[in-house]
């Protein structure tokens, strides 16, 4: 009889630990992986705390699943590894869905469309994606991003700069040293209001994107939640009202131009 109790407590014991990866995860934080320095989606207060239109959706779906959610602020080319080590859950940072990254994580439903488009020097004679890779030109990027990716597959002869930052990427174009710095629809559109006087914007996308949370590979379960949180939070107009309290005056701007806005 003492045996077979201790056959029983070890066979209770291995079942415990052989539980699926997840099953008892709804009592834990949501770890969130975002670079809290891409304004307005991912950024701070004036006191440190995260703010932006990704941090306010990732609170509105912890209120609708229940759980409760931690941000940790790190360099956009450490989300994928943390990602895929388990040190986060999720990364909800404007990050595009593209066929390479899916190869490592697994994405949600876009929830964003947008595209690379240029912010070329005021008087670099640039008016399109086919003047860039030409001898003697000069193209920043922010290291990680499809701009990144781009650069690296499509620009022969051009030469690239690689920045950790898109802010010292666009100082570059500012201070003439680089023709153009290439990155997503909206920044490039807010970079020319800072400097009018420098720079001009190529808003029209040489390449269009979708933008999607992701999730490590085999959390089939978390991603169904995510996405039933989308459709709920789109349909409620919750994309909408970011759009207004956060990019109303680009919304606006973008309407008069004639370019579709981004949710």
């Amino acid at each position: 009889m003492k045996n077979f109790l201790l056959i029983l407590a070890a066979c209770f014991a291995v079942a415990s630990c052989s539980q699926k990866p997840g099953v008892s995860d709804s009592a834990k934080p949501m770890i969130i992986g975002m670079e809290l320095n891409f304004p307005p989606f991912e950024m701070k207060t004036a006191t440190g705390e995260p703010s932006g239109v990704s941090v306010e959706m990732a609170q509105a779906m912890a209120k609708f699943l229940g759980r409760e959610i931690k941000i940790e602020d790190m360099p956009f080319d450490a989300l994928i590894p943390s990602l895929k080590t388990g040190k986060i859950d999720l990364i909800i940072s404007s990050m595009t869905r593209t066929e390479e990254r899916s190869k490592s994580i697994d994405f949600s439903d876009p929830y964003l469309s947008t595209g690379v488009s240029i912010l070329a020097g005021k008087n670099s004679g640039i008016n399109g994606v086919a003047d860039l890779d030409l001898p003697g030109r000069t193209v920043a990027v922010k290291k990680g991003t499809t701009s990144h990716i781009y650069a690296t597959n499509h620009f022969k002869n051009a030469k690239v700069l690689v920045f950790d930052t898109d802010g010292t990427g666009v100082l570059e174009v500012t201070q003439g040293k680089a023709d153009a710095f290439i990155y997503d629809q909206m920044s490039i559109f807010q970079y020319y209001k800072k400097n009018p006087d420098t720079t001009k914007a190529i808003l029209e996308p040489f390449q269009k994107e979708n933008w999607a949370i992701g999730v490590r590979k085999g959390n089939d379960a978390l991603r169904t939640d995510v996405n039933r949180f989308l459709t709920d939070f789109k349909a409620k107009k919750g994309f909408d009202a970011l759009g207004e309290k956060y990019l109303g005056e680009d919304k606006k701007a973008f309407a008069e131009m004639g370019f579709p806005f981004y949710f």
